[in-house]
């Protein structure tokens, strides 16, 4: 007899049901009862025979779900349930022993945090392969020559190496940030029971190890309800695809033809519908539209959670599409990018050409002042100044008079100002720590693989 007097309205079915996409969760289901089942033996509740049972049930209803032979049926709410019933036709009566000790609540939620956890591993190791790409590329075009952007006007010039490694860094800290999830995962929630611990002498820590965790959650209601991990995850999973966005959109800029410096190939474009000569770069900019997407994701289990009360609730269902999506989407970003930067051509020449704009040497201009004794306020002015007479007459640097130089200021040796124009050494001067000379980039390079062979 059921507590229930009338049937489910039709339309709660359809809101309340979860099978449609948790069907995705059964390598998980499967694996955590067995543990479930493992322990149930150990620990006296169930035979050793019902164990073997079990276990061979829930093998053989793994080999349905891998073969997509499963039949499910119109009454499955979600793959838990389902998983359940088929194990009961299979098994007999002792299937009705699985859910011994256990709670669809911790059920559930030790699900999920197993799909973090293979999830942000999947991420971290691709993330690590599209990093050895970077490097890669950075290692090929070291020492080639091309004009650094802030507010996306030509600034000072750095080498296409440097450039590179600016992303491999970013990636590398992404990676970090997955393993920060790991860290999050290694908690497990499976044997809290529906919020308040169970009637059995279980053993929590058997199942830990069983599962890979490093321990069981020290609370039950703190065990069901607990997302943070998601959070951690769709957090990272965001930051990531924001640099993927940064990653696209240049490419998007560099391949254009009043940009030049790249050309993606073939297989990462597309062609126009209407315009025979296009060459689109699809893929690059999906990577900038993906983003926003990720993010929305992580805003909206920041909803789902925000004010929701202890312990476990239906709301937290809503965290399943929100994280499968995202692993997909990122997944996908990732491959793109690793694709395009494995296979994209630079154009040494237009980059070298537009890297020797003598306006970009303006910085090493005001700092000869500085050596000279002029403060750096006062130097930025004078060549401020001889910078806006060049443009107004349509004139480079160096055609600038030895008189309209010192008109600015009396410090300013004419000699020293075109040696170093002709120079063109504004890269090797910038020899800080961090900085685009190239000693300074060969010793970041070898950084950068150190950090990505650290675990």
């Amino acid at each position: 007899m059921s507590r229930f007097s009338e049937p489910q309205d039709l339309d709660f079915q359809r809101i309340n049901a979860s099978l449609g996409f948790d069907r995705r969760l059964w390598p998980y289901d499967i694996a955590q009862s067995k543990a479930h089942v493992t322990m149930l033996a150990a620990a006296t509740i169930i035979s050793e025979r019902e164990r073997n049972e079990l276990l061979a049930g829930l093998d053989s209803v793994a080999a349905e779900l891998g073969a997509e032979s499963f039949a499910f049926l119109p009454e499955d709410e979600d793959i838990h349930s389902a998983i359940e019933r088929r194990l009961t036709e299979l098994a007999g009566p002792v299937g009705g022993k699985l859910h011994t000790a256990r709670s669809r609540n911790d059920q559930v939620a030790t699900d999920v945090v197993l799909f973090v956890r293979d999830a942000a591993g999947v991420g971290r190791a691709s993330i690590e392969e599209l990093i050895s790409v970077l490097l890669a590329r950075a290692e090929e075009h070291l020492d080639w020559p091309m004009p650094g952007y802030t507010h996306l006007q030509r600034a000072q010039p750095v080498y296409l190496g440097h450039h590179l490694l600016a992303y491999a860094w970013m990636f590398l800290r992404d990676r970090r940030r997955f393993e920060q999830v790991l860290e999050a995962c290694s908690v497990l929630p499976l044997g809290a029971g529906a919020l308040a611990g169970v009637n059995f002498a279980t053993d929590r820590t058997l199942l830990a190890d069983e599962l890979g965790f490093s321990a069981p959650s020290p609370n039950s209601i703190d065990a069901v309800s607990n997302r943070d991990f998601a959070l951690d995850y769709l957090a990272a999973c965001a930051t990531c695809a924001t640099h993927l966005s940064r990653l696209g959109a240049e490419l998007v800029l560099w391949s254009t033809s009043e940009f030049g410096f790249c050309e993606l190939a073939d297989a990462w474009t597309s062609g126009s519908s209407i315009m025979p000569q296009k060459k689109n770069p699809d893929a690059a900019e999906m990577l900038r539209a993906k983003a926003p997407r990720v993010l929305g994701h992580h805003s909206a289990l920041h909803g789902v959670l925000h004010g929701l009360p202890l312990s476990y609730n239906k709301d937290l269902q809503e965290d399943k599409e929100h994280l499968f999506d995202t692993a997909d989407t990122l997944a996908d970003c990732l491959a793109a990018a690793r694709g395009m930067l494995a296979t994209v051509t630079f154009d040494r020449e237009r980059l070298a050409a537009a890297a020797a704009d003598e306006m970009i040497a303006a910085v090493d201009i005001a700092d000869l002042l500085v050596r000279a004794g002029v403060p750096f306020r006062e130097a930025h002015g004078a060549v401020s100044a001889l910078v806006r007479r060049a443009l107004d007459d349509g004139r480079s640097l160096s055609e600038l008079s030895d008189d309209e130089l010192s008109q600015q200021s009396a410090a300013l040796d004419p000699q020293a100002f075109r040696a170093l124009l002709d120079s063109q050494s504004w890269l090797e001067s910038k020899g800080s720590h961090g900085g685009t000379a190239l000693a300074r980039v060969r010793e970041q390079l070898v950084a950068a693989y150190e950090a990505l062979a650290a675990q």
